[in-house]
């Protein structure tokens, strides 16, 4: 971590708050800018600018309490990773953010400068790895949109072997194919063709 990253610390107690700043040098091989806010609403503002790396979330806010505040922190940055901080005595509320999209939690009490930057460092690693899967996802349901089948009864004039579209138009095999379906033409001759319009290929 090379770059600093910009930390977002959404804590409502100034002492807690000053705290992870000490943690998070600005200067080193892991270097951080920390960015404080007290609420909630004031966290989503700062989110809907670009930059922000990553959130420290204290879920006890003067305007949301509880794990409302992380899903309203990842509806307003769904991309944003987001380690929960609890009390010492809220490690059930952790798992349940974690069940909800946190990346990680942290017992206030318990967090030392090793294990803040190892918490970031894992949170950011597992973010990437869920939006390569996202993207992934993304591009798979984009490719099956774009692929056209034919299903169902087709139309087929038994004469000249023309389709009719569900317009009513009549138009040649291929080109009705290529319209419906990703497949391209090349054309030749079958063995019957060639014996019936060109009889002198056939016997040579």
């Amino acid at each position: 971590m090379s770059q600093a990253l910009q930390i977002l610390v959404v804590e409502d107690n100034p002492a807690d708050a000053d705290f992870i700043r000490e943690l998070l040098p600005e200067t080193g091989p892991a270097s951080f800018q920390i960015e404080s806010v007290a609420r909630l609403a004031d966290a989503v503002i700062r989110l809907k600018g670009e930059g922000h790396d990553l959130v420290l979330l204290d879920l006890g806010l003067p305007d949301s309490q509880g794990l409302q505040t992380l899903r309203h922190l990842h509806q307003a940055a769904p991309d944003v990773p987001v380690i929960v901080l609890t009390g010492t005595d809220d490690n059930e509320l952790g798992v349940a953010a974690l069940q909800e999209g946190a990346q990680d939690y942290l017992v206030k009490g318990q967090i030392n400068r090793n294990l803040m930057v190892r918490s970031i460092r894992y949170a950011l690693e597992r973010q990437k790895i869920l939006d390569a899967l996202r993207q992934a996802r993304a591009a798979a349901e984009a490719a099956l949109a774009t692929v056209k089948t034919l299903t169902g009864l087709l139309p087929i004039c038994a004469g000249c072997k023309k389709i009719r579209d569900d317009k009513g138009y009549w138009s040649q095999v291929e080109s009705y194919v290529q319209k419906h379906s990703e497949a391209t033409f090349t054309h030749s001759l079958c063995p019957d063709c060639v014996k019936k319009y060109y009889p002198e290929l056939d016997e040579s």
